[in-house]
């Protein structure tokens, strides 16, 4: 009797190891979850909570540049000089004497000293020119002939020529309503008060949207084709796409990039989705792209983004820093990878030594054989999601480290993700939505062409102005140079 309850109390202790084990390992896979943000995950920073959210320095990945705040040394800085024609002098002479009380209004002042005050002037009405049809009859034949809207040669001619009413919005106008709505990402009703606020232009708030869907439909034919051709010819492009929410639905807004290049279209994210963009289905240059497997069909030569791996990183050794060590090690060694490739780029040079190379290697493979075996036999969440990860460093070893190979191609795909960071801010500005997928649609096509601009130098509101008279600004190479 006493060996068959002794029995029974040993089997009962192991069933309770095991569920306990069980359990912890449970526990320790549902803290990684919670804790996962936007530093340890592929989520964006505006899903982290404003109450929960780690300090800064303990979630980036960035290292202290040794710079001190504010204006670094050699910076030219920025100051504001004394006008030598200002628009308005107002002299302030003494009128009583210091000395003995006497009157100073007949004597004249001499200037001691000068100050200038830069201010706005008040808001001007809004220019109204008026333009009259004319009709002639020939002395001739008898004939009367009446001009035609399209033989006026000003910049108004694109507005004054298209029917509909007799009072029309200037170019100048429209592209401020655009430049409100997708430079700065103002919800519709907002720019409308801005406008009339800066201008004293009253607007309907319907023309204010029109006003952007008339910019999206005038680059349609000629500079998203013209950007197409420009990044197919790209030795190196960016791509990543980010959710955006319209109509109560959820669409994709994909970017083809480039530091002097910006291309959006909005479609699902399947591999035809990316596609449909007329840029990656034929690019063979390097794309530079993060996981996402819809990339996989496509003709390039790959390279996967750093910042995306550290952060899948970070989420296996957050969860257990003493047992899983490799993983910050192999965050470590691509860390380290990117300092050599960024110093040897910095002294001219186009590729690594062969013993840095060699180091990296040997690093990145120790870093492999060691997560190898510290998770082999373990059957937890955290040792499959660990096991997978390792998985994707040894199949995809060439892509994570080409940019060691060739120091053209960037460690990460930061360019991308700036580039699609207006899109989160718009919807953000807007309510969290857009009221329509068209509006989503136009918005990207009109922020490729803002962003290209500006990419270049060029004042966005200069380009909307241009693109609203004599037709849009089109990059004329891939590089300035």
């Amino acid at each position: 009797m006493a060996a068959s309850i002794e029995q029974e109390l040993r089997d009962l202790v192991a069933s309770q190891a095991e569920l306990i084990a069980m359990l912890t390992a449970r526990v320790a896979e549902l803290e990684r979850r919670l804790g996962a943000d936007s530093s340890n995950s592929s989520r964006p920073p505006s899903s982290d909570s404003p109450f929960t959210k780690k300090p800064a320095k303990a979630r980036s990945s960035r290292r202290a540049s040794g710079r001190k705040p504010g204006k670094q040394n050699g910076d030219p800085g920025v100051s504001r000089s004394l006008s030598d024609h200002p628009d308005q002098v107002i002299n302030i002479d003494p009128t009583t004497c210091t000395g003995c009380h006497g009157s100073l209004t007949s004597t004249a002042a001499r200037m001691v000293d000068r100050r200038q005050i830069v201010d706005l002037p008040p808001v001007a009405a809004p220019v109204i020119t008026e333009y009259r049809l004319g009709a002639t009859t020939c002395r001739c034949c008898g004939v009367t002939t009446t001009a035609d809207w399209t033989d006026n040669t000003d910049i108004n001619t694109d507005v004054l020529s298209t029917p509909g009413s007799p009072v029309r919005i200037g170019p100048a106008a429209l592209a401020m309503c655009a430049y409100l709505t997708c430079a700065h990402y103002l919800p519709i009703g907002r720019a409308n008060t801005l406008m009339e606020t800066l201008t004293g232009l009253h607007l309907a708030t319907g023309f204010t949207a029109r006003a952007r869907r008339r910019a999206a439909n005038k680059l349609i034919g000629t500079f998203l084709p013209h950007l197409q051709q420009l990044l197919a010819t790209a030795p190196v492009l960016h791509a990543d796409e980010t959710t955006g929410r319209a109509d109560n639905a959820l669409a994709y807004v994909h970017v083809a990039c480039t530091e002097y290049l910006t291309l959006m279209h909005v479609g699902g994210r399947s591999s035809a989705d990316i596609d449909h963009g007329g840029v990656l289905a034929t690019f063979t240059g390097v794309l530079v792209r993060d996981g996402y497997a819809g990339y996989e069909h496509l003709p390039a030569l790959h390279a996967w983004c750093g910042a995306h791996l550290l952060r899948d990183l970070r989420s296996i050794s957050d969860a257990d820093p003493t047992g899983q060590l490799w993983a910050t090690a192999m965050a470590d060694t691509l860390t380290a990878a990117h300092r050599a490739a960024l110093a040897a780029r910095n002294t001219g040079l186009d590729r690594l030594d062969h013993t840095t190379l060699a180091t990296i290697m040997n690093h990145y493979l120790g870093a492999l054989a060691k997560g190898r075996t510290d998770n082999l036999g373990d059957h937890s969440e955290l040792a499959q999601h660990a096991r997978t990860l390792l998985r994707r460093f040894h199949r995809y070893q060439d892509m994570i480290l080409r940019f060691t190979t060739d120091l053209t191609i960037p460690w990460t795909n930061n360019q991308a993700e700036r580039d699609l960071r207006p899109i989160k801010i718009q919807q953000r500005t807007s309510g969290g939505c857009w009221r329509t997928l068209a509006g989503l649609i136009e918005f990207a096509t009109v922020h490729s062409y803002l962003a290209t601009a500006g990419k270049w130098g060029k004042n966005k509101l200069d380009a909307l102005t241009e693109l609203f008279t004599t037709g849009p600004w089109l990059p004329p190479a891939l590089t300035p140079s």
